[in-house]
């Protein structure tokens, strides 16, 4: 009965040392080398993203996008791209002076008033026409949006570029008709020029008349608001003078 006495602990025998290995190589070695990917011919690659925002609205697709009032805007570029694009080439086609003047007269004609009353008033929200009052004295009136609902950055940035730009297009074919001596084709760029720099100028006073109102609006109301008396009006009157010398 020896074993009996034998104490438990010393009949356990220990666990052999386990040896803790290190993977090394490839992971996976003996499943064998994996299938290449191969596309096929019929597949189509992804389009490449756009870096930025510009890259993505690019091109006259990109501006009709995000232009609010696309119909507008492609309208007045329209006519006044035709209208010159007319002059330049009607010789081309036919040798009929009176045809190619008639042409370029209405599309300058149909610009002008498009440009006035549709493009402006929409793309920007100014109008501008000349009245006659009962004495028989004419002035200029001009209209304006709400400041509160200002217009697309889009079609106010594309409406100021063609009302500069184009002008200089004309004032360029004018300086090419002396030089050529084309006697005939002056009084067509000379109308085409007084069409377009009545509509730069009366838009650019709009433009500064309605800037104007918005200045003296701001200063009547919203700087004066807080200050009553003799500061308020004062406050209100040097903001007025200051803001309106700019636009002036």
């Amino acid at each position: 009965m020896d074993s009996v006495s034998t104490p438990l602990l010393q009949t356990i025998e220990p666990d052999e040392p386990m040896e803790h290995t290190v993977p090394s190589g490839h992971i996976n070695v003996g499943s064998g080398p994996r299938a290449p990917v191969v596309l096929s011919p019929g597949a189509r690659a992804s389009q490449p993203m756009a870096t930025n925002a510009s890259d993505a609205e690019a091109g006259i697709a990109g501006i009709l996008r995000q232009s609010a009032h696309p119909l507008a805007l492609l309208c007045l570029y329209l006519f006044r791209i035709a209208a010159i694009a007319v002059y330049v080439l009607c010789g081309f086609f036919t040798n009929n002076f009176v045809i190619s003047t008639v042409m370029v007269v209405v599309l300058l004609a149909m610009d002008f008033w498009n440009c006035r009353n549709v493009a402006g008033r929409i793309l920007v929200g100014l109008r501008y026409w000349n009245q006659v009052d009962e004495d028989g004295e004419s002035y200029w009136v001009f209209e304006s949006r709400d400041p509160s609902r200002p217009a697309n950055p889009v079609d106010s940035r594309m409406f100021w570029i063609a009302l500069y730009a184009f002008p200089l297009f004309w004032l360029a074919l004018f300086v090419v008709s002396l030089l050529k001596f084309n006697i005939s084709f002056i009084p067509i760029v000379v109308l085409a020029l007084i069409f377009n720099f009545s509509n730069a100028v009366g838009f650019t006073y709009a433009d500064r008349d309605a800037k104007q109102k918005w200045a003296n609006n701001l200063a009547s109301s919203g700087w004066g608001v807080g200050m009553g008396g003799f500061g308020g009006q004062v406050l209100a009157g040097v903001v007025k003078q200051s803001v309106g010398r700019v636009f002036k």
